[in-house]
């Protein structure tokens, strides 16, 4: 049937104008940007690069301080730090997967409005080619142009046509368009499902690490329970020892006093105290300075070592809240290692201290340095000894790995600190 002349809104003109709409709407639809989207995980990702670097230099520290044969807090501190990290990690990856869940359902919801916008291009594009089928006769067409009321509606009409034609065209490039877009976004949502699969995977991973991790944890703490308990029966066992000690250092120092006040007053000697005992022949008075003269140079009682405990109050380093007295110093040196006397003098006595070895007391004038801890010893109370002298063998620390010496340095009665005495290293 003809096409009416004077329809100035046939059913092509409609169908362009409701075309020229789904453009508009088409476009606007394909360039909408997801840039919330995309800051959110590049946030996502630098944080969980960030979590990752820290958790890998915690591990390092954690190598360190494991390399120690005992459990200690510091161990305990360092996995709590890398749990802690690992647990940040995965509430990271999982806001990771959150926000591909978000891009996986606004892309699958694009998706679902192209193949619904394709299909409408398509059949509209379909019914302008049915269009065109029927009034494809040149004749027609010719009449359509001719039947016009004047020139100025003719060419109205002359333009209407062409632009049909145009917008045939344009829509045909608008389908390819679509279907790119389309297929772009099918990839787009691959990816995505792909993305979200390897960050599950990852957080599955990272979640059975932190299982095993805080298994180790329940292990430390336990470990830790039962050294603290070992900790505090060793120092209790410790401070019985050292009053024990100074009993026995006291008890010498008495008896020697004693000896030699009785020497002095029967020689006939006066004004003796307990200060000036030692001092009252020139032989022990010029001990006693030639030791004091050597203050800050006297060699070490072991040939290598190194000051593990200094003289005084200190916190213990593992067990909070508890104050250690340290009437010497503790020397750390190789495991069976010679201890040897920092000066001339006499062996004022040998002592065997339940959990603390053998002792040995040297007198020099009015000076005494003890020196304790020891496996075996190879001098007797009475003999004399020079500087360097071997005078036994120093116990092996607890692990059994390095030996382990006390030393002390007192004048008469008063306790005085070895650090400052001996020379420095």
């Amino acid at each position: 049937m003809p096409v009416s002349h004077k329809n100035s809104h046939s059913p092509f003109q409609l169908i362009m104008s409701e075309f020229a709409k789904r453009v508009i709407y088409c476009i606007t639809f394909l360039l909408l940007p997801l840039m919330g989207s995309a800051q959110t995980k590049k946030d996502l990702e630098s944080r969980k690069a960030q979590l990752q670097k820290e958790i890998e230099f915690t591990n390092k520290q954690l190598q360190i301080v494991s390399q120690n044969k005992s459990t200690t807090a510091e161990q305990l501190a360092a996995l709590r730090k890398k749990i802690s990290l690992r647990v940040a990690l995965i509430n990271t990856i999982n806001s990771e997967v959150n926000s591909l869940g978000g891009e996986i359902e606004s892309t699958s919801k694009e998706i679902t409005g192209l193949e619904s916008q394709m299909a409408r291009l398509k059949s509209e594009y379909a019914e302008m080619i049915r269009y065109a089928y029927k009034n494809r006769n040149v004749y027609q067409r010719l009449m359509f142009i001719f039947a016009a009321d004047d020139f100025n509606q003719a060419y109205k009409r002359l333009k209407y046509l062409q632009q049909y034609s145009e917008y045939r065209r344009q829509q045909a490039i608008l389908i390819g368009q679509t279907q790119t877009k389309l297929s772009d976004k099918k990839v787009v949502l691959e990816t995505r499902k792909s993305e979200k699969t390897n960050l599950r995977n990852n957080q599955q991973q990272q979640k059975t690490t932190l299982e095993k991790e805080q298994i180790e944890q329940d292990k430390l703490m336990k470990n830790l329970t039962t050294r603290e308990k070992k900790l505090r029966k060793d120092l209790a066992e410790k401070q019985a020892a050292k009053l024990k000690l100074d009993r026995a250092i006291e008890n010498v120092i008495r008896k020697e006093i004693e000896a030699a006040r009785k020497k002095a007053v029967a020689s006939g000697k006066k004004n003796i105290t307990n200060t000036n005992v030692f001092n009252l022949t020139p032989e022990s008075q010029k001990l006693s300075n030639s030791f004091s003269g050597n203050h800050g140079i006297l060699p070490w009682p072991v040939e290598q070592g190194t000051i593990v405990s200094t003289f005084g109050e200190h916190p213990h380093k593992e067990l909070k809240g508890i104050m250690i007295k340290n009437n010497g110093v503790d020397i750390q040196t190789s495991k069976n290692a010679s201890a040897r006397v920092i000066f001339d003098g006499t062996v004022s006595g040998v002592i065997s201290i339940p959990g603390a070895g053998k002792a040995l007391i040297v007198r020099h004038g009015e000076y005494l340095t003890v020196y304790s801890n020891l496996e075996s010893v190879s001098v007797k109370t009475g003999d004399k000894v020079t500087t360097k002298q071997r005078i036994g063998i120093v116990s092996a620390n607890s692990d059994g790995d390095h030996g382990e010496l006390h030393l002390e340095i007192w004048k008469n009665s008063s306790k005085m600190d070895p650090q400052t005495w001996i020379a420095r290293r």
